[in-house]
Protein backbone atom coordinates (compact mmCIF):
# COMPACT_ATOMS: atom_id res chain seq x y z
CA UNK A 1 0.00 0.00 0.00
CA UNK A 2 2.67 2.41 0.61
CA UNK A 3 4.22 1.33 -2.12
CA UNK A 4 1.69 2.46 -4.48
CA UNK A 5 0.86 5.79 -2.49
CA UNK A 6 4.76 6.62 -3.48
CA UNK A 7 4.22 5.86 -6.64
CA UNK A 8 1.21 7.23 -6.97
CA UNK A 9 2.48 10.66 -5.93
CA UNK A 10 5.50 10.29 -8.19
CA UNK A 11 3.51 10.29 -11.27
CA UNK A 12 1.06 13.00 -10.15
CA UNK A 13 4.08 15.27 -9.60
CA UNK A 14 5.61 14.15 -13.17
CA UNK A 15 2.09 14.95 -14.90
CA UNK A 16 2.14 18.32 -12.60
CA UNK A 17 5.28 19.15 -14.02
CA UNK A 18 5.35 17.98 -17.59
CA UNK A 19 1.37 20.25 -17.41
CA UNK A 20 3.60 23.42 -16.17
CA UNK A 21 6.00 22.88 -18.96
CA UNK A 22 3.82 22.74 -21.65
CA UNK A 23 1.42 25.22 -20.38
CA UNK A 24 4.75 27.77 -19.82
CA UNK A 25 5.35 26.87 -23.80
CA UNK A 26 1.73 27.53 -25.10
CA UNK A 27 1.78 30.59 -23.26
CA UNK A 28 5.45 32.15 -24.32
CA UNK A 29 3.48 33.75 -27.74
CA UNK A 30 0.61 35.24 -25.65
CA UNK A 31 3.62 37.00 -23.25
CA UNK A 32 6.12 37.64 -26.25
CA UNK A 33 2.98 39.65 -27.52
CA UNK A 34 1.91 41.40 -24.30
CA UNK A 35 5.40 42.30 -23.64
CA UNK A 36 5.97 43.58 -27.30
CA UNK A 37 2.73 46.28 -26.91
CA UNK A 38 4.58 48.00 -24.44
CA UNK A 39 7.98 48.11 -27.18
CA UNK A 40 9.16 50.92 -29.76
CA UNK A 41 8.67 49.64 -32.61
CA UNK A 42 12.11 49.71 -33.51
CA UNK A 43 13.01 47.62 -30.77
CA UNK A 44 10.38 45.13 -31.46
CA UNK A 45 12.17 44.84 -35.16
CA UNK A 46 15.61 44.26 -34.02
CA UNK A 47 18.20 41.38 -34.07
CA UNK A 48 18.50 39.60 -31.78
CA UNK A 49 15.20 39.76 -30.46
CA UNK A 50 14.31 40.09 -26.40
CA UNK A 51 11.54 38.70 -24.57
CA UNK A 52 11.35 41.74 -22.09
CA UNK A 53 11.55 45.66 -23.28
CA UNK A 54 14.98 47.46 -23.01
CA UNK A 55 12.34 50.61 -22.90
CA UNK A 56 8.99 50.47 -21.68
CA UNK A 57 6.72 52.73 -23.11
CA UNK A 58 2.65 53.40 -23.81
CA UNK A 59 3.13 55.08 -26.80
CA UNK A 60 1.37 52.18 -28.60
CA UNK A 61 -1.71 51.86 -26.50
CA UNK A 62 -2.06 55.55 -26.50
CA UNK A 63 -1.67 56.31 -30.84
CA UNK A 64 -4.26 53.01 -30.58
CA UNK A 65 -6.65 55.33 -28.68
CA UNK A 66 -6.11 58.79 -30.47
CA UNK A 67 -4.75 57.80 -34.16
CA UNK A 68 -6.71 54.87 -34.70
CA UNK A 69 -10.36 55.30 -33.65
CA UNK A 70 -10.16 52.34 -31.16
CA UNK A 71 -12.20 54.06 -28.80
CA UNK A 72 -14.96 54.32 -31.29
CA UNK A 73 -14.65 50.49 -31.82
CA UNK A 74 -14.64 49.93 -27.64
CA UNK A 75 -17.59 51.59 -27.22
CA UNK A 76 -19.60 49.68 -30.05
CA UNK A 77 -17.94 46.57 -28.71
CA UNK A 78 -19.36 47.04 -24.67
CA UNK A 79 -22.70 48.00 -26.11
CA UNK A 80 -22.84 44.92 -28.47
CA UNK A 81 -21.92 42.76 -25.31
CA UNK A 82 -23.87 44.64 -22.95
CA UNK A 83 -26.71 43.42 -25.37
CA UNK A 84 -25.90 40.10 -25.54
CA UNK A 85 -25.76 39.81 -21.86
CA UNK A 86 -29.53 41.51 -21.40
CA UNK A 87 -30.64 38.72 -24.03
CA UNK A 88 -29.61 36.21 -21.56
CA UNK A 89 -32.20 36.86 -19.56
CA UNK A 90 -34.49 36.07 -22.88
CA UNK A 91 -33.01 33.24 -23.50
CA UNK A 92 -33.44 32.11 -19.70
CA UNK A 93 -37.37 33.42 -19.96
CA UNK A 94 -37.63 31.37 -22.94
CA UNK A 95 -36.02 28.00 -21.64
CA UNK A 96 -37.97 28.45 -18.44
CA UNK A 97 -41.38 28.37 -20.33
CA UNK A 98 -40.11 24.92 -22.39
CA UNK A 99 -39.19 23.61 -19.57
CA UNK A 100 -42.10 24.59 -16.75
CA UNK A 101 -45.24 25.44 -18.97
CA UNK A 102 -47.30 22.59 -21.06
CA UNK A 103 -48.48 24.97 -23.44
CA UNK A 104 -50.03 24.12 -26.80
CA UNK A 105 -46.94 22.93 -29.64
CA UNK A 106 -44.23 23.44 -26.90
CA UNK A 107 -42.05 20.18 -27.88
CA UNK A 108 -42.57 21.32 -31.65
CA UNK A 109 -41.66 24.52 -31.34
CA UNK A 110 -38.63 23.13 -29.04
CA UNK A 111 -37.63 20.98 -31.27
CA UNK A 112 -37.71 23.47 -33.94
CA UNK A 113 -35.41 25.47 -31.91
CA UNK A 114 -32.91 22.87 -31.92
CA UNK A 115 -33.50 22.44 -35.73
CA UNK A 116 -31.74 26.08 -35.94
CA UNK A 117 -28.68 25.11 -34.22
CA UNK A 118 -28.32 22.66 -36.96
CA UNK A 119 -27.85 25.54 -39.56
CA UNK A 120 -24.36 27.73 -39.98
CA UNK A 121 -24.62 31.28 -39.14
CA UNK A 122 -23.35 31.93 -42.34
CA UNK A 123 -26.00 30.07 -44.36
CA UNK A 124 -28.64 32.74 -42.33
CA UNK A 125 -26.82 35.88 -42.38
CA UNK A 126 -28.04 36.93 -45.97
CA UNK A 127 -31.88 36.52 -45.37
CA UNK A 128 -31.40 37.96 -41.87
CA UNK A 129 -29.63 40.61 -43.64
CA UNK A 130 -32.18 41.02 -46.31
CA UNK A 131 -34.82 41.14 -43.52
CA UNK A 132 -32.73 44.57 -41.81
CA UNK A 133 -32.31 46.41 -45.58
CA UNK A 134 -36.63 45.88 -45.75
CA UNK A 135 -36.72 47.34 -41.77
CA UNK A 136 -34.29 49.87 -42.53
CA UNK A 137 -31.32 48.78 -39.79
CA UNK A 138 -28.66 48.30 -42.03
CA UNK A 139 -25.92 50.46 -40.84
CA UNK A 140 -27.24 51.04 -37.56
CA UNK A 141 -26.60 49.79 -33.98
CA UNK A 142 -29.63 48.31 -33.79
CA UNK A 143 -29.26 46.03 -36.96
CA UNK A 144 -25.55 44.43 -35.18
CA UNK A 145 -27.33 44.19 -32.12
CA UNK A 146 -30.89 42.44 -32.95
CA UNK A 147 -29.79 39.30 -34.36
CA UNK A 148 -27.39 38.28 -31.21
CA UNK A 149 -30.01 38.68 -28.41
CA UNK A 150 -32.06 35.45 -29.06
CA UNK A 151 -29.33 32.34 -29.78
CA UNK A 152 -30.71 28.65 -30.30
CA UNK A 153 -27.85 26.77 -27.86
CA UNK A 154 -28.32 28.89 -25.06
CA UNK A 155 -32.30 28.63 -24.87
CA UNK A 156 -31.32 24.91 -25.10
CA UNK A 157 -29.07 25.02 -21.75
CA UNK A 158 -31.46 26.70 -20.00
CA UNK A 159 -34.25 24.35 -20.45
CA UNK A 160 -32.38 21.14 -19.49
CA UNK A 161 -30.98 23.28 -16.60
CA UNK A 162 -34.60 24.57 -15.50
CA UNK A 163 -36.19 21.05 -16.00
CA UNK A 164 -34.21 20.13 -12.93
CA UNK A 165 -35.84 22.62 -11.02
CA UNK A 166 -38.73 20.86 -8.38
CA UNK A 167 -41.98 21.60 -9.69
CA UNK A 168 -43.09 21.55 -6.11
CA UNK A 169 -41.29 24.53 -5.21
CA UNK A 170 -42.54 26.68 -7.87
CA UNK A 171 -46.07 25.50 -6.92
CA UNK A 172 -45.37 26.53 -3.47
CA UNK A 173 -44.14 30.19 -4.21
CA UNK A 174 -47.78 30.23 -6.54
CA UNK A 175 -49.55 29.10 -3.60
CA UNK A 176 -47.88 31.52 -1.72
CA UNK A 177 -49.25 34.67 -4.18
CA UNK A 178 -45.78 34.95 -6.16
CA UNK A 179 -47.12 36.08 -9.49
CA UNK A 180 -45.01 34.40 -12.49
CA UNK A 181 -42.37 37.39 -13.07
CA UNK A 182 -41.28 37.31 -9.29
CA UNK A 183 -40.99 33.31 -9.46
CA UNK A 184 -38.65 34.42 -12.36
CA UNK A 185 -36.44 36.45 -11.02
CA UNK A 186 -36.03 35.55 -7.13
CA UNK A 187 -36.28 32.14 -7.47
CA UNK A 188 -35.55 30.74 -10.56
CA UNK A 189 -32.61 32.85 -11.89
CA UNK A 190 -30.98 32.34 -8.61
CA UNK A 191 -30.84 29.00 -8.62
CA UNK A 192 -29.23 29.44 -12.21
CA UNK A 193 -26.56 31.32 -11.73
CA UNK A 194 -24.00 28.89 -12.02
CA UNK A 195 -25.76 27.91 -15.99
CA UNK A 196 -25.85 31.91 -16.36
CA UNK A 197 -21.88 32.37 -15.30
CA UNK A 198 -21.76 29.93 -18.53
CA UNK A 199 -23.75 31.90 -20.77
CA UNK A 200 -22.30 34.82 -19.93
CA UNK A 201 -18.72 34.09 -20.91
CA UNK A 202 -19.74 32.14 -23.92
CA UNK A 203 -21.97 35.90 -24.95
CA UNK A 204 -19.32 37.65 -23.77
CA UNK A 205 -16.75 36.11 -25.99
CA UNK A 206 -18.70 35.64 -28.49
CA UNK A 207 -20.02 39.48 -28.68
CA UNK A 208 -16.18 40.96 -28.16
CA UNK A 209 -15.18 38.70 -30.84
CA UNK A 210 -17.97 39.78 -32.73
CA UNK A 211 -16.46 40.47 -36.79
CA UNK A 212 -18.31 39.01 -39.74
CA UNK A 213 -21.82 40.11 -39.09
CA UNK A 214 -20.44 44.15 -37.68
CA UNK A 215 -18.38 43.90 -41.10
CA UNK A 216 -21.27 42.98 -43.34
CA UNK A 217 -23.76 45.05 -41.86
CA UNK A 218 -22.04 48.21 -40.97
CA UNK A 219 -20.83 50.47 -43.76
CA UNK A 220 -19.29 53.28 -41.36
CA UNK A 221 -16.18 52.44 -39.34
CA UNK A 222 -18.11 54.28 -36.73
CA UNK A 223 -19.78 51.41 -36.20
CA UNK A 224 -17.16 48.99 -36.34
CA UNK A 225 -16.24 46.66 -33.73
CA UNK A 226 -12.85 45.87 -32.22
CA UNK A 227 -12.73 42.40 -34.29
CA UNK A 228 -13.03 44.43 -37.40
CA UNK A 229 -10.61 47.58 -36.12
CA UNK A 230 -8.07 44.70 -35.27
CA UNK A 231 -8.35 43.83 -38.87
CA UNK A 232 -8.26 47.23 -40.40
CA UNK A 233 -5.19 48.15 -37.98
CA UNK A 234 -2.94 45.39 -40.17
CA UNK A 235 -3.36 47.36 -43.13
CA UNK A 236 -3.16 50.97 -41.62
CA UNK A 237 -0.38 50.44 -38.74
CA UNK A 238 1.83 48.51 -42.26
CA UNK A 239 5.09 47.28 -40.58
CA UNK A 240 4.47 49.04 -37.20
CA UNK A 241 4.01 45.48 -35.48
CA UNK A 242 4.55 47.08 -32.20
CA UNK A 243 0.72 48.91 -32.53
CA UNK A 244 -0.48 45.80 -34.23
CA UNK A 245 0.98 43.79 -30.51
CA UNK A 246 -1.27 46.56 -28.89
CA UNK A 247 -4.43 46.05 -30.24
CA UNK A 248 -4.32 42.64 -30.38
CA UNK A 249 -3.48 42.83 -26.10
CA UNK A 250 -6.75 44.84 -25.81
CA UNK A 251 -8.65 42.04 -27.48
CA UNK A 252 -7.10 39.02 -25.68
CA UNK A 253 -6.26 40.41 -22.25
CA UNK A 254 -9.88 41.42 -21.29
CA UNK A 255 -11.45 37.83 -22.16
CA UNK A 256 -8.54 36.71 -20.39
CA UNK A 257 -9.37 38.37 -16.73
CA UNK A 258 -13.25 37.17 -17.60
CA UNK A 259 -12.37 34.16 -17.32
CA UNK A 260 -10.13 34.04 -14.51
CA UNK A 261 -12.80 36.18 -12.89
CA UNK A 262 -15.25 33.56 -13.72
CA UNK A 263 -13.44 30.28 -13.98
CA UNK A 264 -15.23 28.54 -11.18
CA UNK A 265 -18.85 28.92 -11.96
CA UNK A 266 -17.90 27.70 -15.73
CA UNK A 267 -16.09 24.68 -14.67
CA UNK A 268 -19.17 24.31 -11.96
CA UNK A 269 -21.42 24.45 -14.52
CA UNK A 270 -20.19 22.15 -17.28
CA UNK A 271 -19.89 19.26 -14.45
CA UNK A 272 -23.33 20.25 -13.94
CA UNK A 273 -24.70 19.91 -16.97
CA UNK A 274 -22.83 16.90 -17.79
CA UNK A 275 -24.01 15.18 -14.62
CA UNK A 276 -28.01 16.01 -15.31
Amino acid sequence: MAEKQQRSKIEIGFVSILLIIIGFILSIPFLWMLLSAFKPNPELIQIPVRIFPETWTLENFTRLFTEMNFGTYLRNTLILVGCALIGLIFNAMAGYSFAKFDFKGNRPLFFLVLATMMIPGQVTMIPVYLILNEMGLTNTMPGIVLPGLVAAFSIFLFKQFMTTIPDALIEAARLDGAGEFYIFFKLVLPMAKSILAVQGILAFIGAWNSFLWPLIVANSQDLYTLSVGLALLQGQAGENYALQMAGSAVMVVPILIIFAIFQKYIVDGFTMSGIK
